[in-house]
């Protein structure tokens, strides 16, 4: 199945039924009255977040959505029935924009979280509705009220604990490889990984979310490569680990160059947690991981880990250290009635 993270759809609500002119007329009964119903209301467009979805490749082959009419009033007092929703089924972790991209409608980062995103038109009163004491015999009555009609676009940010970043070839789909039981494509060329990808990571009886996502080279702000398109992936994730290549001629200005995309993609993902890591050294001498653990260590100031997801050394670590900082993430984020009721013996 394709990963398609944006889309552009155009939703109708529909508008409401008409109400009815009709009066009672039966046999000895001479002054009737009115009896027309009310039109039914028309069906709304809802967005709602399910399981089971993870790709908003069901948008690309349609894109407009059209709820139902309002049925007519009758006579007999007989209302319309209401026009049927329509709901967009989309992935926990989408977002909803205005048609300008920039305006956020809203943010369906839940399961069962849902918002109507253009309302129906409400039914028009029949002519029973206008009956009064001086008015005994109306003869009019409201037309249904017209539906909305928008655009909007969806952008998918998939939900994941943990975020790998590096540049192209860092080792970062192999990492996930190894700790998980997904299966990314594995090669020696740059942008092997075209789109992102989900494992479950299991460390001492935990478990949490880990998402690759295509590698960063310079310029990716600006369009280089596959650009910074899929940075959103990782706006969610409460760590990252910054894989940086170990056999690359200088590891700190591997390094630099990744977190300056960061830098101009977005503040606030820049300032997450990270956690850095010499990746490949299998394929080092200790003398050229010593080398490029003090490049790496002058330019991050942090004393970065050192793993070999081929042979498996040092990833149990990153892993424990990915776990920690979700762990706090999770604790600081839970209500104060929470975590007195889990204090409480």
């Amino acid at each position: 199945m394709k990963f398609l993270d944006e889309a552009k759809v155009y939703i109708f609500s529909a508008a409401g039924g008409d109400g009815c002119v009709s009066f009672r007329r039966e046999k000895f009964i001479e002054f009737g009255g009115p009896n027309g119903g009310d039109g039914g209301r028309g069906g709304d467009v809802v967005a709602e977040a399910v399981a089971g979805l993870n790709t908003l490749i069901d948008y690309r082959y349609q894109q407009h959505f059209k709820a139902k009419r309002g049925g007519n009033g009758m006579g007999k007092d007989r209302h319309g029935a209401n026009g049927e929703d329509v709901v967009l089924k989309v992935p926990a972790g989408t977002q909803i924009y205005d048609q300008d991209g920039e305006t956020l409608l809203a943010d369906l980062a839940n399961v069962g979280d849902r918002i109507v995103l253009a309302r129906g038109g409400n039914g028009g009163f029949g002519n029973a509705h206008f009956k009064t004491a001086t008015n005994r015999a109306p003869r009019h009555a409201n037309p249904g009220q017209p539906g909305e009609e928008r655009t909007v676009r969806l952008r998918l940010k998939l939900i994941a604990d943990a975020g790998l970043i590096g540049l192209p070839n860092a080792g970062k789909s192999t990492f996930l490889a190894a700790v998980t039981a997904a299966k990314p494509k594995i090669a020696d060329y740059p942008f092997t990984t075209l789109h992102p990808q989900l494992g479950v990571v299991s460390v001492d009886g935990r478990e949490f979310v880990l998402a690759d996502i295509p590698g960063l080279i310079d310029g990716a702000h600006e369009g280089v490569g596959l650009g910074d398109r899929f940075l959103g992936h990782i706006e969610r994730c409460s760590v990252l680990l910054h894989l940086v290549d170990g056999t690359s001629e200088d590891a700190g200005a591997a390094y630099r160059t990744v977190r300056n995309e960061l830098k101009a993609y977005s503040d606030s993902l820049a300032q997450k947690p990270e956690i850095v890591a010499l990746s490949k050294t299998d394929a080092l001498t200790p003398e050229q991981i010593e080398t490029q653990v003090a490049r790496l260590k002058k330019v991050s100031r942090k004393t970065p880990l050192v793993l070999s997801a081929h042979s498996g050394q040092g990833v149990p670590e990153a892993l424990r250290a990915l776990l920690d900082i979700i762990d706090k993430t999770r604790q600081a984020a839970e209500p104060p009635a929470a975590k007195a009721a889990a204090w409480q013996p």
